[in-house]
């Protein structure tokens, strides 16, 4: 399948940011580019902004919140996003009470920080408290967009009764921090590149274009195998029916030798300064071999890259492109 020609006017020199997983840039009405990650010590929510995507490598962090020293949020402060909703801005993440796992779990939940500030550098953070599911049990990678105005959360959690880590669900919003309705099941791991050292279905991201929806998601182990995802749904189906999303059979975005980038994912979406162009920002390493336990390598840089679209209206995004200038996919 072809796919449309691009003009890659905008271009980046990679990696964007080093050092920051689980990139997550929100491109605001202010002009200004808002980017939140995680950090390699796990135990802050950090802010930047900046004018264009290559300057929030050199833009200052600020601190919205820390981890607390023992109990709920004490440990592995996990794949912050930050959205503006009704004015207001909101930074979901996930925290542990503690760094062990079991059965080869951690412990996370789902959380959110609310601030009334114009600018979310200035100002104070206030906890809203944790996002209530179905179980309490590992949760993670929420995520929350609008569509014919109600608003959804899209986040992985683990399933007691379904053998693997996390699958992806979905339901309504009544308020930015509370789910309501039935929780839906819409992925959950079941190809061969989705179950590689874990079963992972995880870190959703929602993309609107051409009459549907997708959700990018990541799979699998977070070395050199974790890889992109996608779902997609009718924008007029009913996105709380599992029959309305459909999942491509094979990864949409993956790690390339040949270019020296290794588990591409947990990714976010923005576009160009002139909103002409679409974007991704991904996190990858640049190496394959890794000593120990992935999640405490520190080297998952931000990365971006402009992308097109298939014929069909689904995205194409390519591969994973060289350290240094992008350009054309």
């Amino acid at each position: 399948m072809l796919s449309k020609e691009i003009s890659a006017t905008q271009s980046f020199v990679n990696p964007v940011i080093p050092q920051r997983a689980d990139p997550w840039v929100y491109k605001h009405t202010d002009g200004y580019y808002y980017f939140t990650a995680s950090v390699p010590e796990y135990d802050r929510l950090e802010v930047r902004r900046a004018r264009t995507i290559q300057e929030l490598g050199s833009a200052e962090p600020v601190v919205a919140w820390r981890k607390y020293d023992s109990g709920m949020m004490s440990a592995n402060i996990w794949a912050p996003e930050i959205h503006f909703i009704d004015g207001k801005w909101y930074i979901y993440f996930a925290a542990a009470r503690t760094t062990d796992t079991v059965d080869g779990l951690f412990d996370h939940r789902m959380f959110v920080v609310e601030n009334e500030s114009a600018n979310p550098l200035e100002g104070e953070w206030v906890e809203k408290g944790q996002i209530i599911t179905n179980w309490e049990s590992f949760a993670l990678d929420a995520t929350t967009f609008e569509h014919n105005g109600v608003r959804f959360l899209v986040w992985a959690q683990k399933d007691p009764s379904i053998y693997g880590n996390s699958n992806l669900y979905i339901a309504e919003m009544s308020s930015p921090w509370t789910i309501k309705g039935e929780q839906v099941m819409i992925a959950t791991p079941e190809q061969e590149w989705e179950k590689i050292g874990f079963l992972v279905n995880e870190g959703a991201a929602v993309l609107k274009r051409n009459g549907k929806i997708f959700i990018s998601y990541s799979a699998s182990a977070t070395d050199f195998n974790y890889c992109m995802g996608l779902l997609s749904a009718s924008e007029t189906s009913d996105l709380l029916d599992p029959a309305s999303w459909t999942k491509a059979p094979m990864p949409v975005f993956q790690t390339n030798e040949a270019t020296g980038q290794y588990g591409p994912g947990h990714n976010s979406f923005t576009v160009s300064p002139d909103g002409l162009q679409d974007i991704i920002v991904y996190h990858a390493r640049n190496y394959k071999d890794i000593t120990g336990d992935p999640l405490y390598d520190p080297n998952r840089h931000t990365r971006a890259q402009v992308f097109g679209w298939n014929s069909d209206g689904t995205p194409h995004f390519g591969i994973p492109q060289a350290d240094g200038r992008t350009g054309n996919q």
